[in-house]
């Protein structure tokens, strides 16, 4: 996807690095293929790993992060590993009950000065309690936290369960970006944030899914961007469920 969006906007695509990790063996494989057909050059390990207790990228600054991680994966560590990791450090320990907030501060710990992350989680890891709320007020403190959009239901073959796009951003502040061949003047987003709610949005997709459009895609992109870049509120649109 990055490639494509590095032609379709007349890019250079050997200015892009890949890097990636993935536990399982077929799929590290399956990506290794996918990469390779397409004549992508990419870095994902000398091997298929897990995450958290195997990180093959520890000195990673990425300036973009895409992501689907598993959702509420359980028992993810025992309670006596990772205690000290430095990912976690000046957040509280992520909760071996579940991974969620575990893959967010991995996923905030590799983001460059200027880095931006989008992923998508489980609704609950908006709401949880004990650890995870703590970790979710300091991520609101430091404001990393730029954007969050709730999907309709049944989007995915693996679950009908809603889920949570969020878009983390280390820097919310005032600057001018050159992105291919024109300029965009990003306003200070400080201690704001975006939600945008698509649980109506979408159409059927194979009888029993939903999918968003590319007409509504193009509309929720106008939208974010059109809030990074003015002040004025009038600019995107204040409408029920959206």
């Amino acid at each position: 996807q990055c490639m494509e969006f590095i032609r379709t906007h007349q890019g250079n695509k050997k200015n892009i690095s890949i890097y990636g990790q993935e536990k399982v063996s077929t799929t590290y494989k399956l990506a290794k293929m996918n990469l390779a057909i397409r004549g992508i050059s990419a870095d994902l390990g000398i091997k298929a790993n897990d995450t958290f207790h195997f990180d093959q990228n520890k000195d990673l600054k990425a300036d973009f992060i895409m992501a689907n991680p598993p959702f509420n994966k359980k028992d993810w560590r025992a309670d006596d590993e990772l205690t000290e990791d430095k990912r976690w450090q000046g957040y509280n320990l992520p909760p071996a009950s579940n991974a969620n907030y575990a893959w967010i501060l991995h996923m905030v710990a590799k983001l460059s000065d200027n880095g931006v992350a989008g992923f998508i989680l489980a609704n609950g890891a908006i709401s949880g309690d004990g650890a995870e709320k703590e970790i979710r007020k300091q991520l609101l403190e430091k404001d990393l936290v730029e954007a969050i959009m709730l999907l309709p239901r049944n989007m995915f073959y693996s679950t009908d369960i809603s889920v949570t796009l969020w878009i983390i951003n280390k820097n919310k502040k005032e600057r001018e970006l050159q992105v291919f061949n024109h300029k965009k003047n990003y306003r200070n987003r400080e201690k704001e944030i975006l939600f945008i709610d698509l649980r109506q949005q979408g159409e059927p997709f194979e009888k029993k899914y939903i999918q968003l459009s590319e007409e509504l895609r193009k509309k929720i992109c106008k939208t974010y961007h059109d809030w990074q870049q003015s002040s004025d509120n009038k600019i995107y649109d204040n409408v029920p469920e959206y």
